[in-house]
């Protein structure tokens, strides 16, 4: 029997049983005993608690041994002094980073104690407009996690000046989504934050198209100039507070904050500083929220929404607090505290046992037992091997022209090249000018002058290959290319390398999987993950896909590259400062302008 987010009924339904289960007139279908009970209404643990479970929901929270004075249960679970919690609600997460579709993404999320996400579907918004975003709803609705859609905002991120997506989404397009399906429930990040504040009437329109039908608007920002027009065209919260001083002025302007934490190896562990405005500050925690927003396979296992919280009892919150943080929060600024994120009667029993260090050993979904002891049950099994399948289109969004050119032109004389600086954490990249005097060759250049190679080639087939050059400056690589299909947000093919050899085995072992993340050297491809849907996920479970993500890793630092690969997947998202590179150029960000590779 398949667990879907439809097998627990509406509480209408049940509130008569539940009263009755409540009121010790009616057998609970399972009582856990002998817990401990961290309660996110008033952020205290209190011991020697049961809560009675009944038709996949909380009938009540009762002393322990409270059970064996009404009729007897169903079944009986011994927590012996575990910590019962709500499971964790994510308010903000790409699935298709995670590599993996939304049933696999369910695995992972239910080890790790997550059980309600919000996810925004941008990235396969971007490749195949309308019918990839709903395609993905399709899969959402299969799996064994609370899935809602917070619809794609800004696709394509920019322009079609700027760059080439396979997707359009238009105001009118965004509406019929929220009309279509009910679990579109708030609009996805804003990224276009310029145009937002300067008043671009595609933007708002958007935006208006959420807020015309009482649905919250997400966003994404940097600089705290914007913050203030942000705020006034409706949105209401963001993930992207980088340091304490934004996250301040976020907080006060009425904005959700978000608290992105992640791998510290990765540009997804903005908590650390973000977070000071209530560990430093004195700022109340009630309007932030943590979340995990980018996951590749491997990272999704292990820093998983449970980590992040952790994360923040590290960084000085209280536990009971970050666990509130983590769940409660997260249901409320969506509208759903009264169905998730807490031990209420009447709530989902979505439930997570505890270690006393926070880490989950047990999680109920629905009230059904689907991690136990830190591995999956037959239940669960038998969920995912029952997962939804993309249509065929979906493995078909690779179209590149036979021939392609992948290094520019030697200059003939000294230039000054705009370079794109590589940094950790490898979020905001610095432009840097670079005097390239003259040589015989590319090599003695990128050897002299610390550059590789990067292109962009768009793969939507909407023109022809188009094909950008770029260089960037410490990016590290000495002798071989890497290369992949996932370069946010339009979701071109972006390669990086020393030589033109080594870029077209990337990009031809990139084509011939329908997309992928490639690693070559020397004429020999040392790591490959396939990722056949829309060129974004792999089919597979998520542990097989998580084990060729290890390869891959150990592959890109073997090569010399200074960022992760999930760094290196930005480069061409255009709407983070300072320099970027699409398929149209080199684009300056803020001002939304495009650059020559050679002065």
């Amino acid at each position: 029997m398949a667990i879907t987010r439809f097998s627990v009924s509406p509480l209408h339904t049940q509130i008569t049983n539940l009263a009755a289960v409540a009121g010790g007139r009616a057998p609970a279908d399972l009582v856990i005993t002998g817990a401990r009970m961290l309660s996110t209404y008033s952020e205290r643990i209190s011991t020697d608690k049961e809560i009675w479970l009944s038709g996949g929901r909380i009938a009540a929270v009762k002393p322990a041994g409270s059970y064996k004075s009404a009729p007897a249960p169903k079944a009986l679970y011994d927590a012996k002094g575990g910590i019962i919690a709500p499971g964790l609600v994510d308010p903000h997460i790409h699935i298709e980073s995670s590599m993996v579709t939304a049933c696999a993404y369910a695995e992972a999320a239910l080890l790790n104690g997550t059980t309600t996400i919000f996810c925004d579907s941008h990235e396969i918004g971007n490749v195949m407009d309308v019918a990839g975003v709903e395609a993905m709803l399709e899969d959402a609705r299969l799996a064994p996690l609370s899935i809602f859609l917070t619809v794609p905002s800004t696709v394509p991120a920019t322009s079609p000046e700027l760059e080439t997506a396979g997707g359009d989404l238009t105001p009118e397009k965004i509406g019929a989504l929220f009309d279509k399906w009910p679990e579109a429930v708030a609009l996805g990040e804003k990224m276009d934050f310029v145009p937002v504040a300067m008043g671009d009437p595609r933007s708002h329109a958007i935006i208006a198209e959420a807020l015309k039908r009482g649905r919250p608007v997400s966003g994404h920002i940097y600089g705290r100039e914007f913050v203030a027009p942000y705020a006034a065209a409706g949105v209401t919260d963001t993930h992207e507070a980088i340091d304490r001083d934004i996250s301040d002025d976020f907080v006060d302007a009425g904005i959700w904050v978000f608290l992105r934490g992640g791998n510290p190896a990765t540009p997804w562990n903005s908590i650390v500083e973000a977070i000071k405005p209530i560990t430093e500050l004195g700022a109340s925690h009630k309007r932030y929220c943590v979340c995990t927003d980018d996951r590749d396979a491997d990272d999704l296992l292990s820093f998983g929404l449970d980590w992040v919280v952790r994360e923040a009892i590290r960084c000085g919150v209280k536990p009971e607090q970050a666990w509130s943080m983590g769940s409660l929060h997260g249901a409320t600024r969506f509208g759903m505290g009264d169905e998730i994120g807490g031990l209420g009667g009447g709530r989902r029993a979505d439930l997570v046992l505890l270690d006393d260090d926070l880490k989950p050993v047990n999680t109920w979904y629905g009230g059904a037992l689907m991690v136990e002891d830190r591995k999956v049950t037959p239940l669960l099994e038998d969920t995912l091997n029952q997962r939804y399948r993309y249509p065929d289109a979906a493995y078909s969004t690779v179209h590149l022209p036979k021939s392609i050119k992948l290094v520019p032109d030697l200059p003939s004389g000294a230039v000054t090249a705009n370079a794109i600086g590589i940094e950790m954490p490898g979020i905001i990249l610095p432009h840097r000018k670079i005097d390239i005097a003259p040589a015989n060759d590319w090599e003695t250049i990128l050897e002299r002058d610390n550059l590789s190679f990067v292109t962009v080639i768009e793969r939507h087939g909407k023109s022809n290959g188009g094909i950008a050059y770029g260089l960037l400056h410490d990016f590290g690589i000495k002798n071989g290319a890497v290369g992949s299909s996932v370069g946010h947000d339009s979701h071109n093919i972006i390669l990086a390398g020393t030589n033109e050899a080594d870029m077209q085995l990337a990009l031809k072992t990139i084509e011939a999987a329908n997309g992928g993340i490639a690693v070559v050297e020397n004429g020999k491809v040392l790591a490959f993950v396939a990722l056949p849907v829309a060129g974004l996920m792999s089919d597979k479970r998520v542990h097989e896909v998580a084990a060729e993500n290890q390869a891959l890793k150990k592959a890109w630092q073997q090569v010399g590259c200074t960022i992760p690969y999930m760094g290196f997947n930005l480069i061409p998202l255009s709407v983070i400062p300072e320099i970027r590179i699409t398929d149209k150029g080199l684009v300056k960000v803020p001002e939304m302008t495009l650059a020559p590779l050679f002065d």
